[in-house]
This record gives C-alpha cells, structure tokens and sequence, in this order.
C-alpha cells in the first residue's frame, strides 16, 4: 500500500509539525485552518494571542475537526508556540531583504518533511490583515511563499493553510497520495482479443449493410477506427454493449428483422 514517510503515530514526521497561527483576529479562520490541517492529515495547532478563541464561530468553521481545536495549544508568546522546534518555517507573501532564504511552497515541502524526520518543526502564519512582522520571521530559519499571482497575491489564512499541508501531504506520498472514497468504481475486465476482432467484423458487416461504408473502396475508415476504439481500452462489458446495438440495427435493416451472425460468432453475456 502506497503510504507516506509514516502514518499520524508518534513516529509520524506529520505528527512532528505543528501550524502556529499568530494573532489572528477572526475565531472562523482557526476553524478553517484546523478543517484545512485535518483533511490533510496533520492535527498540531498552536495558537499565540488569538484574539477570540475559544469561540462558536470556530467550532461551526471547523466543520468537525473540532478535535483540532480542543488539542490546540494556547500561547502567550510566538517564543512559547516555538518551544522545542529544530526548525521554523515563515509563511508570508513578502519577501525580505534581511529575511531567511525563501522556498516556493512545493520545494519547501520536501525540506520540512526531512527536518521533521529529525525533530520538531513550526509552519508559522501571521495576521490576516498585517501578516507576519519582521521581528517574527527572523525567528525562523526558512520562508516559505505560494506561487500566486503577482499582482494579486493575497490567500486567506486557511486557505494558505490548506495549500501548504496540501503540498507536504503530496511531497509524503512521493506526488501520488491515495485516492479514499465509498464509491466503489464500476468495471468489468479487459475486452478479450478474439472478442475485440469479432466486433469489428461486426461493425464492419453493419456499416457495408447499412451503405456507410462502399467495400470497393474503404479508403481508411477501418484502420482509424480500430485507433479510436483501441483508445478506449474496451472492456468485456463494452464490447456486449457495442455487439447489442449493432444488432439492434441488423434487426431494422436486414431482410427478415434477425441479425446476421457469422458462425462461432456469438455475442457472449448479453449486453445490459
């Protein structure tokens, strides 16, 4: 099974990155970063000076990653949510001139993912009106910046959190995380060969019959739609549901109304 650089045990580089949100002014938007961390699959939050919180509003934002929230670390100082980290990374849309060394969100996963294999690590996000302050990203070893566009590159706050535990969840599965749901995905199995070349003398049997396709002169018309259905992959399935409809037009058009099969060329399950 295709599973990232560990699961959400202790031994999780996941259970070794903490979201710090600093200050942020509006409970809904740490309701929403938590959403955003759990369905990514990461579950530390640390808050510093949040100016509502607990509150409804974040609970209701959360959208059942009130989990999230109950576990939260309350700070009282950026100091404090740091504690015990070997590495912070900054969040923030500016770069600096005095700042640390700034990674695009994507290559930036890769590095954190490493560094928490190594011990504790801190993605800090500011203010949604005023972001992070120079004071807080010097205390940070990387920035990390989103890609977006230049001339409008303003995120909210979940919304940047979302893309960045998006990336490190991508960057744990080696690009191919995989695919959950309740659906099961309707199939049946591959088309057999000697089935597949009975269709298309089935097909081409209807077309001449029909007057859509002049033996005499075929120009291309068969090599090309053996490419368009060799596209497809034809399952089992396919191919009964194909053979059924040719059928059906032998019926309307062929003297007596029965199709006109071939011997040994019969159509298997009937099609449904």
């Amino acid at each position: 099974m295709n599973r990232p650089t560990g699961s959400h045990s202790s031994g999780s580089p996941f259970a070794r990155i903490r979201v710090v949100l600093s200050h942020t002014s509006h409970p809904g938007n740490i309701g929403a970063a938590a959403r955003a961390m759990k369905t990514m699959g990461l579950s530390r939050l640390s808050l510093v000076n949040p100016k509502r919180f607990p509150d409804p509003q974040a609970v209701a934002r959360a959208a059942d990653a009130d989990d999230i929230l109950e576990q939260a670390q309350v700070c009282s100082s950026l100091d404090e949510a740091l504690a015990g980290t070997v590495q912070v990374y900054a969040l923030s849309a500016r770069h600096r001139n005095l700042g640390p060394r700034a990674l695009p969100a994507r290559e930036a996963a890769t590095d954190i993912l490493s560094r928490a294999g190594e011990g504790e690590v801190a993605l800090l996000f500011g203010n949604e009106t005023a972001g992070l302050s120079n004071a807080e990203v010097q205390r940070c070893q990387r920035t990390v910046f989103i890609p977006a566009n230049p001339d409008y590159s303003s995120l909210n706050l979940a919304s940047a959190v979302q893309l960045l535990c998006y990336e490190l969840r991508l960057a744990a599965f080696d690009g191919h995380p995989p695919v959950v749901t309740r659906a099961v995905p309707f199939a049946s199995p591959p088309a057999a060969h000697e089935d597949v070349e009975r269709f298309y003398l089935h097909l081409e049997r209807v077309m001449v019959s029909s007057g859509f396709l002049d033996p005499q002169r075929p120009r291309r018309l068969l090599p090309k739609l053996r490419r368009l259905f060799g596209r497809a992959e034809l399952e089992r399935d396919e191919i009964n549901i194909l053979r059924g409809l040719l059928d059906a037009v032998e019926r309307k058009t062929s003297p007596g109304g029965a199709p006109r099969d071939t011997p040994g060329e019969g159509l298997g399950s009937a099609a449904k």
